[in-house]
């Protein structure tokens, strides 16, 4: 198969991925993505990325490969006219090489990469994998994230006596037909699940992380947060309000509707929190990495939820812009901040944050694009064993780097005085090599649960 697809009864919400073999039966399938979208081209792209971006410890370690040839060259003359033994200048040369030293990030770095795809994590870049093992900071959006972001429906209110709840719900629907934000495409769904038929929406334009106005059967609609209504001029009745307190006190999310400058109801959608959330953050703070919550939710909808996983610091009713300057603000107190997100609202905090991980199944594009880590079965339960795996590769890097660094000194030393000669110095220079890549191959199949 060539693209991506989707089983004809989507209720059942399976996928069938590029690349898969159908071994019993028929099944039918609408294609969804097809040629570079598809999720093998785009496993494809993150590989190749993670072959051409090197970790700054390899950069280092290249610069440092480069002043030892010479300095090799130097310290062999030398010993030459020291010991007046032109065997000992060659056995200098031959353990000097720098073999073990390039050898020791890359190898340290593939190992890791590979050891995290088996668990279904790509992570794109040596640079994304080193930057992650300095992390102290996590942020997490919620909707999708720290929720399986699968929203329903759950209460369509009308405040307008002659304003019955499918029309209202007709009316956001249409206007929400061409959303890509999680609450709009789930009132889309729940509305065709209803039968409900949608209308043309006419001048539709969408204000990210506040809201959607679009002109639908004559109406000048406004969908969005309390404040974007009122941004526009809409007044908000204690009724509403009061019915916005209670969905709200349910953990629910809320879009508030005003047509023709007049609030006339809201949707209540639920989520519900994914069952590893709780013990992913525990054993976060066991490590003794910040967690932080970062969303556009109400506050008190986000509070709900962060009792729930333990997250004690929350940021919420934040606009995109707005995760941006609290990652921001995190970094110049002197934190390595990751942000974990899915959608496309999350995109620039992931680009800001010191490493981006996206949920890469449910994600959006932009998102997974613009993150350095994608979980490609979000599954947040993971991110500790990243976190483990990412600090594991530092230190067997520096480790590698340290024992190279000891052997070609030992090295040398032993040549100088004549204890060691070209052939037996060739067999501890690869022997150091072949150290080096065992060191690395261990992270391969280490368990870090």
């Amino acid at each position: 198969m060539t693209g991506e697809s989707l089983p004809v009864d989507k209720e059942a919400g399976d996928s069938v991925f590029c690349g898969t073999i159908n071994r019993f039966g028929a099944i039918d399938m609408e294609a969804t993505n097809v040629g570079e979208d598809s999720s093998l081209q785009k496993l494809i792209r993150m590989v190749q990325d993670a072959e051409n971006k090197q970790a700054p410890i390899q950069r280092i370690t290249d610069k440092w490969a480069t002043w030892l040839v010479p300095v090799a060259m130097l310290i062999a003359i030398v010993t030459y006219f020291v010991t007046q033994d032109i065997v000992r200048g060659v056995t200098v040369l031959v353990v000097f090489c720098p073999c073990a030293l390039v050898l020791a990030t890359p190898t340290a770095i593939m190992a890791a990469i590979g050891q995290a795809t088996k668990h279904g994590i790509i992570i794109k870049s040596g640079e994304a994998l080193e930057n992650m093992g300095k992390v102290d900071t996590i942020a997490f959006d919620k909707t999708g994230t720290l929720t399986f972001g699968k929203l329903e429906v759950s209460d369509t209110i009308s405040f307008i006596p002659n304003l019955k709840e499918n029309t209202l719900l007709a009316l956001v629907a249409s206007a929400e037909a061409r959303s890509e934000h999680p609450l709009g495409k789930a009132i889309v769904t729940h509305a065709k699940e209803k039968g409900i038929n949608l209308m043309e929406a006419e001048g539709s334009r969408m204000e990210a992380g506040k809201g959607i106005y679009a002109k639908v059967s004559g109406k000048d609609l406004f969908c969005g947060s309390e404040k974007y209504l009122k941004e526009n001029g809409i007044e908000i009745p204690q009724q509403v309000i009061n019915a916005l307190d209670i969905l709200r006190n349910q953990g629910k999310a809320s879009i508030l509707v005003a047509a023709d400058g007049l609030c006339t109801g809201v949707i209540g959608l639920s989520d519900v929190l994914r069952s590893t959330a709780n013990k992913m953050v525990a054993k976060l703070d066991e490590m003794g990495t910040q967690t932080v919550l970062l969303t556009g939710d109400n506050q008190r909808t986000a509070d709900y939820f962060a009792h729930q996983v333990g997250i004690t610091s929350v940021k919420a009713e934040l606009l995109p812009e707005e995760k941006v300057q609290n990652i921001t603000q995190l970094q110049q107190e002197g934190k390595s901040v990751c942000m974990i997100g899915d959608g496309v609202n999350d995109a620039p905090a992931l680009k800001t944050a010191s490493v981006g991980v996206a949920m890469g199944a449910m994600g959006s594009d932009i998102a997974v694009d613009a993150a350095d880590i994608a979980l490609m079965s979000d599954d947040i339960s993971k991110i500790p064993y990243l976190k483990r795996l990412s600090n594991a590769t530092v230190h067997t890097i520096k480790f590698s780097i340290s024992l190279s660094l000891f052997i070609n000194f030992v090295a040398i030393l032993m040549s100088f005085m004549g204890w060691l000669t070209p052939t037996t110095g060739a067999l501890v220079h690869n022997a150091g090599s072949i150290f080096v890549v065992l060191i690395a191959a261990m992270l391969y199949d280490r368990k870090f649960d």
